[in-house]
């Protein structure tokens, strides 16, 4: 009758078990790709999934909370109102309050309804695995070593043609029967004697060889500080392609001066911790060939490193390191260059003009008319010549654009001259027109 009894019991258990875990199985369900899509647009900037940051981590909160006797519908009015809550004298709600630096979550009221919830709280409890994309493969440009090896094998063709010219000399000899010492005897031994019996082909030669040089040594003299290509090692490794590329940054928003001032300014650390506070491992589908994620997430560390990035306790430490970048585009200290002059009076009309003599070689961004297609490139590099030549030339061909409010105003009257002068489809007005050829323009 005993195990009768407590059979029946364990049953009740077994039942009462089957439905609290089925019950709690439907508070969680949510739509987990909705939840996804919530928790990236509302939470990230605070909270990630597998490590604390201005917020603890969210990885299984439902499980860890429940743990602890806290059901769904706390976490329901947490995410809701914290503030709310923490008034009503809840005692959870003010530990974590106090535990995170008294820093108070975003009020959500009126944002995301109580199934917007659900489907955040089914994603961070059991969030899916992300797929490993596989690097992005980039072809190589072999021209370069093409023009080699073709090179090799035009050099490989004269010797060949050489030793088959003075074997079939050797060949007439022989069957002719003549005495090999007549051919030594004519053979030239010196510069000197080659020189004496081919004056006219010597001085041909000489003058060839004279002018070669000439034009080598004005080559290289007008080589002088050009340094296109030139891409330097830096501190810390910086992608343009995966931050202007894959995610679409603007470079102004890092670039900032280069709108408003004389120059671009190199980005303070600071302006990367931006992002990178809440950024610290790399989990992007792009991958430079060569390079892995850990690669990306080591030079994420370095970030903290120099700043002084408590990542633990997500704080400064006070203790800063100094970086020294090394600078790529540098004008001489006796040329004077404004960015702004080029970014805000010169977008459209520099964009118009590179793109009319690039129809397959488009730019989105004024940026990219001196810099190149940057958002493209691993690593940034000297795109252009950026030599006085190569200035004056946009100088000539760049239109004015009327359509900017101070262009318009400023030129008004020159604009109508030219109009009369030269009738209406002639009187476009260049750079070089308005004094972009001036020496005092840009030399000072």
């Amino acid at each position: 009758m005993k195990s009768i009894i407590m059979n029946k019991i364990l049953a009740v258990c077994m039942l009462a078990l089957f439905t609290s875990v089925s019950v709690f199985a439907q508070e969680t369900d949510g739509n987990v790709k909705n939840g996804e899509k919530l928790f990236k647009d509302n939470c990230t900037a605070c909270h990630a999934l597998d490590r604390k940051l201005t917020g603890p981590a969210l990885k299984g909160i439902v499980t860890s909370l429940a743990a602890e006797g806290i059901d769904k519908e706390w976490l329901h009015k947490w995410i809701t109102n914290n503030e709310a809550l923490r008034k009503s004298g809840d005692k959870r709600a003010n530990q974590i309050f106090e535990e995170y630096n008294q820093t108070a979550m975003d009020i959500f009221e009126g944002r995301l309804s109580d199934q917007d919830i659900d489907d955040i709280l089914a994603y961070v409890e059991n969030p899916p695995v992300p797929e490993e994309a596989a690097p992005v493969a980039v072809q190589k440009d072999d021209s370069g070593n093409l023009s080699y090896i073709l090179l090799s094998f035009i050099s490989i063709g004269i010797v060949l043609i050489i030793i088959l010219v003075n074997i079939n000399r050797l060949v007439k000899l022989k069957t002719t029967g003549a005495d090999l010492t007549e051919l030594q005897a004519t053979r030239i031994k010196t510069l000197s004697q080659f020189y004496e019996r081919n004056r006219k082909l010597s001085y041909f030669i000489i003058s060839i060889i004279l002018a070669l040089s000439l034009y080598g040594f004005w080559g290289w003299l007008m080589g002088i500080g050009v340094d296109k290509g030139y891409a330097p090692d830096q501190p810390i490794y910086f992608s343009h392609k995966i931050h202007a590329g894959e995610n679409n940054i603007d470079c102004q928003l890092c670039h900032s001066g280069a709108k408003y001032g004389k120059v671009s300014e190199i980005p303070s650390l600071s302006v990367c911790m931006n992002c990178h506070r809440n950024i610290s491992e790399y989990t992007g589908k792009y991958v430079e060939p060569g390079k892995s994620k850990e690669f990306y997430t080591q030079e994420i560390k370095k970030i903290y490193d120099y700043i002084g990035w408590d990542e633990e306790k997500q704080a400064y430490t006070g203790i800063q390191k100094p970086i020294k970048w090394e600078r790529i585009h540098n004008m001489p200290d006796f040329v004077y260059f404004n960015h702004s002059q080029h970014v805000v009076a010169g977008e459209r009309a520099i964009m118009a003009d590179y793109n009319k003599k690039n129809p397959n070689n488009q730019i989105d961004v004024v940026c990219k008319a001196c810099h190149g297609p940057i958002d493209t490139k691993d690593v940034a590099k000297m795109a252009n010549d950026f030599t006085m030549g190569w200035c004056v030339e946009c100088h000539r061909t760049t239109e004015i654009d009327l359509d900017n409010g101070y262009n318009a105003a400023y030129f008004n009257q020159l604009h109508e001259k030219l109009k009369k002068e030269y009738g209406e489809d002639k009187s476009k007005i260049t750079v070089d027109a308005i004094g972009g050829l001036e020496c005092g323009k840009c030399h000072y």
